[in-house]
Parts: structure tokens; C-alpha cells; sequence
């Protein structure tokens, strides 16, 4: 098992006022991400969980693109892989940015 954890500075906080929101499932080549408030609105946390080891570079590649397009500032994803393909790792994030985001 392999845990990476990376800080992006991040240009404005993430709309909403949610706490926390889950979205995905881990199996099938899926994987899971808890979002959460933090109370530094100029950082966003991810913190990635994965029995595939080797891809830390191309995981900081997707999170990176991840807060650069979406600015998800304030906010700490953790990450629970069980080997996503990066395009589904990025519709996860945009996916629980989303529901956190959602105040309905």
C-alpha cells in the first residue's frame, strides 16, 4: 500500500458550505474521495491511498491540473484508489468538489 500526500496553493476557496462529502466507490477499478472542509481557504490537501505503487508522479500531475483548473481551495480530499485510470480520478475530484459545493 502506498500513501502520498500533497499540498497545492490554491487562488480562492471552494464555494459552499457543506462539511464534508463522499462520492465514488472503491472496487472495480474505482476509487473513493472524502472531501472535507479545512480551515486554510489558500491550500487544498489530497491525501492518496493506493495498493498501486510507482505513480506518484503522475498522480501529482492529475492533482495538480485538478486545483489549477478548479481552484478548490480549503479543502482536504482523501483518496482511496483501487487502481483508477487518471481521467477517472479526475472526474472523482471535479465529482466531490461538486458535492461539497452543493448546498441544497
Amino acid at each position: 500500500m502506498e500513501t502520498l500526500t500533497f499540498t497545492h496553493a490554491s487562488t480562492r476557496r471552494l464555494p459552499g458550505f457543506k462539511a464534508q462529502a463522499i462520492v465514488g466507490v472503491v472496487g472495480s477499478g474505482n476509487l473513493e474521495v472524502l472531501a472535507e472542509r479545512i480551515d486554510d481557504d489558500a491550500v487544498c490537501e489530497i491525501e492518496i491511498c493506493s495498493p498501486v505503487k510507482g505513480f506518484a508522479a503522475l498522480w501529482h500531475a492529475v492533482t495538480t491540473d485538478f486545483v489549477e483548473r478548479h481552484a478548490p481551495g480549503g479543502v482536504r480530499f482523501s483518496i482511496n484508489d483501487c487502481g483508477a485510470r487518471p481521467d477517472t480520478v479526475m472526474l472523482r475530484l471535479m465529482q466531490a468538489a461538486a458535492a461539497l459545493g452543493d448546498d441544497v
